[in-house]
């Protein structure tokens, strides 16, 4: 699997998808066979989203290295991400927040709204060895997690309707938060947010994308 992942990233390259060292050197780490079901081992590096439970999938790599490219990480990060899935990005994230030789340790907290899902993300973390990187909190995601707020990275990986109010206020002043929004029918628009030192908030627009659908108080009610 290791000659697929580094064929795999080598594409991401290529393609000017992955640029930074950083996260090249944490798509290259994380073995995203161990955070799908033995079945789909065989797939783990088809540049895909892939069905794990529940309805739920997944991100495609592509993907993947571009939000956490787009998120510009640094070692010592306090990030939330909202949608565990498997734990895959969570990883991905950790490997440059909290680097495995440093001083600056960072941590991601991921809030999964589906209990199954959430049992799924921890047990895969602690056998990839970022149980004590990645806190996975069971909860509705939508409300962020502010028990341990203000973060300096805030993804979101499912379709919102809209940027839902806690991320922003729980969003640290210089920080970035990274969210789908769109319809109903997994089409949006991957939008990156800028706090600045006052607290304004500035929103480009990233071109489509395609997720599964944000659940909870401040995502969809369907």
């Amino acid at each position: 699997m290791e000659e697929q992942r580094k064929a795999r990233v080598n594409a991401l390259i290529s393609e000017g998808i992955l640029k930074t060292d950083r996260v090249i050197q944490a798509m290259l780490a994380v073995p995203r066979e161990k955070f799908l079901p033995e079945r789909l081992h065989e797939f783990s590096y088809v540049d895909s989203p892939l069905p794990i439970c529940q309805g739920q999938t997944i991100s495609a790599p592509h993907m993947v290295a571009i939000m956490n490219e787009a998120l510009e990480l640094e070692p010592g990060n306090i990030v939330l991400e909202i949608g565990a899935g498997s734990g895959y990005h969570a990883a991905t994230i950790a490997e440059i927040v909290a680097p495995r030789r440093g001083e600056r340790q960072g941590h991601v907290y991921t809030v999964e709204i589906i209990e199954e899902l959430a049992d799924f993300a921890r047990r895969n973390l602690e056998n990839a060895d970022y149980g004590n990187k990645v806190t996975v909190i069971h909860a509705d995601g939508s409300e962020g997690y502010p028990r341990r707020a203000p973060y300096e990275r805030i993804l979101v990986t499912a379709g919102a309707p809209q940027i839902p109010q806690p991320l922003i206020e729980q969003l640290k002043p210089g920080g970035i938060l990274i969210i789908p929004v769109g319809g109903l029918y997994m089409f949006q628009s991957l939008k990156i947010a800028r706090k600045d030192e006052q607290g304004k908030l500035t929103v480009e627009d990233r071109g489509g994308c395609a997720f599964v659908l944000l659940r909870g108080k401040y995502g969809w009610k369907t």
